[in-house]
């Protein structure tokens, strides 16, 4: 272990470049492209820090042309994991791969209610159906202001959420509540994540209040990268939802965010101020606000922010340090549903004594595992 190497690696949530072969499997057709159907659907992509990394040069993506001589390696990896979601994407990026995909549930079974319903003494719940985040608030909130009873959906991933009005319902009960809930799912559900959704209404309108979310995931299986890091004496630093994912595994220290602007400033801050040898951040509003909302717009300008910023970034990185930019799946907002996709993803790696070089098609996210072992000498 070489203490004076750091590794950065930046998770855009959700930006894939590409359905994979058995994106059929999962729903998706394979025209599915988060990257280039976003840059088609809104005239382009301006992104001059991507351009000179590399990005144009993985593959056609309209208004990012190819560099001549890119900064950065570039490549494309592609999920050897069973699954399209965030917790699958980001344990195969730190060297986990899955046999076996999480469950899914289009309705959750009746003895898993009632018993999160007794546990809890809730009184009883709403919803139980998929949904997207922002319409299920809306159309249930008139009923939950009445009974207090907790909104309960899933989506095509492997996830159960419950939200609720925080001024009618604690925060601390929210989470509370879904402690319960992934004590109950651990018993045989095969449910990756319970998600507290706390939201508030606002000018008369439920929303979502992204810096109270809190993810319960499953531990991981078996030792990923943070793990082996950790047990060579080195520290790893999460920012964002990254010590959720991992359920503190590996994670000696971490901050949570409250959208990508706070997640690229904390980012900053931690390569500035802190000596982790590993710096592990999700940025989750491309996903989360842009990606399950098929809002284009507001995804392309999500993009467009973080190049913006990444120039602070590379700038305040030293001689020993690489940073890794990719994706953990798809969330094309120009596909049907609101649901992730199932798809490849690009990633970039820059360092100052890092030679760039076309690394082509990798078969398993675990490729950027092994960069970042080898990188600091595990």
């Amino acid at each position: 272990m070489n203490k004076n190497k750091k590794a950065v690696i930046i998770v855009i949530d959700s930006m894939g470049c590409g359905a994979l072969p058995d994106a059929e499997k999962y729903g998706d057709e394979l025209t599915a492209n988060t990257l280039c159907n976003i840059a088609n659907a809104t005239g382009g992509l301006n992104v001059p820090t991507f351009e000179k990394l590399g990005l144009g040069n993985i593959l056609p993506i309209k208004g990012v042309k190819p560099a001549e001589a890119p900064l950065a390696s570039y490549g494309i990896a592609k999920m050897k994991s069973e699954g399209k979601d965030t917790t699958t994407g980001h344990w195969e990026i730190a060297g986990l791969v899955l046999d076996e995909p999480f469950k899914t549930y289009k309705e959750f079974p009746n003895e898993l209610i009632n018993e999160f319903v007794k546990e809890t003494n809730c009184g009883g719940i709403l919803g139980n159906i998929p949904a997207s985040g922002t319409k299920i608030i809306e159309d249930l909130n008139d009923e939950h202001q009445k009974t207090k009873y907790p909104i309960i959906y899933t989506s095509a991933d492997s996830v159960f959420q419950i939200a609720v009005d925080i001024d009618v319902i604690p925060v601390e009960t929210l989470y509370k509540w879904c402690k319960i809930a992934r004590k109950i799912l651990d018993n045989g559900y095969g449910i990756s994540r319970v998600i507290a959704r706390p939201y508030r209404v606002i000018d008369g309108k439920p929303t979502r209040i992204g810096g109270l979310r809190h993810d319960y995931s499953v531990a991981p299986p078996a030792d990923t990268m943070l793990n082996k890091i950790e047990k060579a004496g080195a520290d790893v630093f999460g920012v964002g939802k990254i010590n959720d994912i991992f359920v503190g595994s590996g994670v000696t220290r971490y901050v949570t965010t409250s959208s990508n602007a706070d997640g690229l400033e904390k980012t900053l801050e931690t390569i500035k101020n802190d000596d982790a040898n590993l710096i592990f951040t999700n940025l989750v509003d491309t996903d989360m606000l842009f990606g399950h909302r098929r809002d284009t717009i507001g995804y392309k300008k999500a993009i467009e922010e973080i190049d913006a910023f990444l120039p602070k970034i590379i700038d305040a990185i030293s001689d020993d340090t690489i940073l890794i930019i990719t994706a953990d799946h798809g969330c094309d907002p120009t596909h049907k549903g609101t649901d992730h996709t199932r798809e490849q993803v690009p990633f970039l790696i820059y360092g100052k004594n890092y030679k760039p070089k076309s690394e082509g098609t990798k078969e398993s996210f675990t490729f950027l595992a092994d960069v970042v072992l080898n990188w600091l000498e595990i």
